[in-house]
């Protein structure tokens, strides 16, 4: 149960960061299951012959690639639908200690999956995340930008490896028109590199979370280091509010 400071910060700072989300061993096991996923995956798409800007697999897992790498290097930037490749993603999605932060920083009682995605921002090669809200990119397809996302920590992120970096109170703004960046993973975002923004490094350790909403204006550094900085970002929605009725997620318990 969030206290109520933890509420007031997180609708007052636009995020909250839960330490030791979850436990030891659930963490163990999460790390062990995705250890492999990169090799795992990469060759998969390889057998398929589904290598291009971005994958569709037909386990249901989607691929977008680093890019500009030397030639013949394959790097996953982000697994999407991760969880229908990783057991303990799958069950951590579901779980009641997830389910309830998401129904009291939303303020919903009906809540859906919106989506799951294995973020890998690998050692050397993680490249730059633009600055953006992710309602930039949802808005076509949500009536209201009521999402919920809870990014977990696999590895530790620090500032030497890309840790996400959040504009603290710029969910209060609104919605920000959103450009066009020389990204094929970010077909949008808002101008200016790392420094442009006024934001705050959130450092984390492994099993760490942090939960934000989508107004947000949030980037990270590229990962120069060896270390790598998986995380995987949960994101959770309100009943009734997609434009595509026809295909609505069923409601989770």
């Amino acid at each position: 149960m969030l206290s109520e400071s933890q509420l007031q910060s997180f609708h007052e700072q636009g995020y909250l960061k839960i330490p030791q989300f979850i436990d030891g061993q659930t963490l163990a096991r999460l790390q062990m299951e995705t250890e492999a996923l990169h090799e795992e995956m990469a060759q998969l798409a390889i057998e398929e012959d589904r290598v291009g800007p971005n994958s569709n697999l037909k386990n249901g897992a989607g691929i977008a690639w680093e890019e500009d790498l030397e030639a013949g290097k394959l790097r996953i930037r982000q697994l999407i639908n991760s969880e229908c490749v990783c057991p303990s993603i799958a069950e951590i999605l579901e779980s009641e200690s997830m389910l309830s932060v998401i129904r009291q920083l939303s303020g919903e009682q009906d809540i859906i999956k919106f989506h799951s995605k294995l973020l890998m921002k690998p050692a050397r090669d993680g490249s730059f995340t633009p600055w953006h809200q992710d309602w930039g990119y949802w808005q076509s397809y949500r009536k209201d930008p009521s999402q919920i996302n809870c990014m977990l920590s696999i590895d530790p992120a620090t500032l030497e490896n890309g840790c996400v970096r959040f504009v603290a109170g710029s969910h209060k703004a609104g919605s920000i028109e959103h450009g066009t960046v020389p990204s094929a993973s970010f077909s949008i975002g808002l101008e200016g590199d790392i420094d442009a923004y006024d934001a705050t490094p959130v450092e984390t350790e492994a099993g760490d979370a942090v939960f934000f909403g989508s107004l947000i204006i949030h980037g990270s550094a590229p990962n120069k280091s060896n270390q790598e900085r998986r995380a995987n970002t949960f994101a959770y929605d309100k009943a009734n509010n997609t434009l595509d009725e026809e295909n609505e997620e069923p409601l989770l318990k």
